[in-house]
């Protein structure tokens, strides 16, 4: 459903997460936005190299890492879009439960290939629109040019959650709510041909981890 190109960097950088005095609580926050990508990006390879075990149990690991990073939920209703509000509450929450789980497949299975090839660098971090936090980085492949990373974060209770991934200018959110809209679109403008086609993409790559 995703482009293949545009999936594999989205995914590829999204496994590697790895001044006056009144200024104090900004800088404070920036510094914790480059500490939770390094504490991420470190904890993320440790799960998806780690030798000796099922690429379900890698999946589950990582599974963990990823829910309490991202804010899938926001996410989600971005990507629907204006057809979050025309959707049932159980299409609602079958919806987010489908896409959460997609992105958890998808995003370990392809950081799994990916971990031992590449590096990944922060390279600033900057106060964003609504009392966020945007982290600039690149990651860096052998013998070829580096790809551009733009992490949004937003500040919770519980820490830093990443609200968006811009690569290469593409943002992650916009680009699932065009290919979304498109789904729905083809299916008379309901929301039921997108559920169907996610819980295909889900019961796939399910089956491709547990033959793993």
């Amino acid at each position: 459903m995703i482009r293949r190109h545009a999936a594999l960097l989205i995914a590829l950088v999204l496994g590697l997460l790895v001044g006056t005095s009144h200024h104090a609580d900004a800088n404070d926050d920036l510094a914790g936005a480059r500490q939770f990508i390094g504490d991420l990006a470190n904890r993320s390879i440790a799960t998806m190299t780690t030798k000796g075990i099922s690429d379900a149990e890698r999946t589950r690991n990582f599974r963990a890492l990823f829910v309490q990073a991202v804010d899938l939920p926001t996410i989600g209703r971005f990507a629907l879009g204006r057809h979050w509000r025309g959707a049932t509450p159980e299409q609602q929450q079958e919806f987010i439960a489908l896409f959460s789980e997609l992105m958890v497949l998808t995003w370990s299975a392809r950081f799994k290939d990916a971990a031992d090839t590449v590096t990944f660098q922060v390279t600033d971090a900057k106060t964003d629109t609504d009392q966020g936090v945007a982290v600039e980085s690149r990651i860096l492949r052998e013998k070829q040019a580096p790809v551009q990373v733009l992490w949004r974060l937003r500040s919770t209770e519980g820490g830093f959650r990443i609200a968006d991934l811009v690569v290469e200018g593409t943002s992650m959110q916009f680009q699932y709510r065009d290919e979304y809209a498109a789904v729905i679109n083809q299916g008379g403008g309901k929301i039921d041909g997108l559920l169907a086609a996610l819980r295909q993409k889900v019961a796939q790559l399910s089956t491709t981890q547990v033959a793993n």
